[in-house]
């Protein structure tokens, strides 16, 4: 079968074209693989998700085009319905989507010329999906680093810059600096965002930089020895600001407080918070002290049941002193019937094996945890805790 004629290296602005079924193939799950002599659909490739959109016969029959790939440079499209060999249909671009993706892109190139050109640093990878755009870097970006180059690329896009796309002869690409991830053969396709980038890339772009609008970094980690980016443009990028202005809004309400003050009202409330789960721990352990104090110490086997939230650090101290005065199994539960319960149980004086308990606790209730001989630790659901009393209690 001959190569695709491929319409969006012509313009990638048409969103409407026309084209013959070439061939149709039913798949698994009633999806049909459509491939016609001629197409606009970008399919995925290179990092990018593919068009998606619709043909439709003279006849009206419209069949939405899912997911567009390449192989071999004959591009199949992927369909909720199966059409005709020699059909001829009417091509339509979702082009929202479609000029969505170029404004990333083309934003994205922007970003990685500045990343390369100022410190060096490959591309070495990219993706490109209808929620996120990720760059990955073969070096580390510091956080004022990535607000610089940010605002470096909203530069380049305030100018309005041209955006060139072409295939350059043999002996014309010789003599062009150019970016690209591996090493390529063929028709080599340039990308070049005038002053800021020139890299090889397959897939459709805007025509100046202006139309991007925005963009915004959103994150940053670690990654492999460098770092991984991500980045949103034009209405992703507002929509992400909208909502974390929301959110800000939000808080600042909560707070009584102006917007430029909500980080030092929540490191506040932070500290405040951290003093008073402080002094509630030493009222509890005060308490427990008092609790401790009123048990009998004649007894062997001793289970306190408490209140849901319990820290583990407090159930574990707890247990301890238990376990210093009662020969037994000492032990502490702290939820709900209805949430279930954490528990913490220890080996008493007499160095009884915690771990056969765990194993018990297992098969009679249910019950999820582990631990050594001297402690288990563990949390148990859908039992009443009289029953995992009355359990206990059974213990010889």
């Amino acid at each position: 079968m001959v190569k695709t004629i491929e319409i969006y290296y012509e313009d990638a602005y048409i969103d409407k074209f026309d084209a013959t079924v070439l061939s149709c193939e039913e798949g698994k799950g009633g999806y049909f693989f459509v491939v016609l002599d001629r197409t606009a659909f970008f399919p995925e490739q290179g990092g990018q998700s593919s068009d998606t959109g619709f043909l439709v016969t003279d006849e009206g029959k419209r069949v939405k085009v899912i997911h567009t790939s390449i192989k071999d440079g004959i591009i199949t499209h992927k369909t909720d319905a199966g059409l005709g060999e020699g059909t001829l249909v009417h091509g339509e671009i979702d082009f929202d989507h479609r000029f969505s993706n170029m404004q990333q892109h083309t934003g994205e190139h922007i970003f990685s010329g500045i990343v390369s050109s100022q410190y060096g640093f490959d591309n070495v990878g990219f993706h490109l999906s209808d929620s996120e755009v990720t760059m990955d870097y073969s070096g580390f970006l510091s956080p004022q680093q990535l607000k610089d180059i940010e605002l470096k690329v909203n530069q380049a896009i305030w100018e309005n810059v041209e955006v060139i796309c072409s295939f350059p002869s043999k002996e014309e690409l010789q003599s062009i600096d150019y970016r690209s991830k591996k090493e390529l053969i063929g028709d080599v396709r340039i990308v070049t965002v005038k002053g800021y980038d020139t890299c090889a890339c397959c897939a459709p772009h805007v025509l100046r930089t202006g139309e991007i609008g925005l963009l915004k970094v959103i994150s940053s980690q670690a990654y492999k020895g460098g770092v991984r980016v991500s980045i949103l443009c034009s209405k992703r990028a507002l929509a992400f600001l909208q909502a974390e202005h929301e959110i800000l809004s939000e808080l600042s309400g909560q707070l009584t407080t102006s917007t430029d003050k909500v980080i030092a009202s929540v490191n506040k409330m932070w500290d405040e918070n951290h003093e008073l789960k402080g002094q509630l721990l030493e009222c509890r352990e005060k308490l427990m002290e008092y609790e401790l104090s009123e048990i009998d110490p004649e007894l062997e086997n001793v289970f306190l049941t408490k209140e849901p939230g319990i820290d583990g650090s407090f159930m574990r101290k707890t247990v301890n002193a238990l376990a210093e005065k009662h020969p037994g199994y000492c032990g502490i539960f702290s939820g709900s019937d209805s949430e279930g319960y954490k528990y913490i149980i220890a080996s008493g004086k007499n160095g009884m094996n915690a771990a056969e308990l765990q194993k018990k606790l297992g098969e009679k209730l249910g019950a999820k945890g582990g631990g050594g001989a001297a402690m288990i630790q563990g949390s148990i659901r859908n039992v009443a805790i009289a029953d995992v009393m009355a359990f206990l209690d059974s213990l010889e």
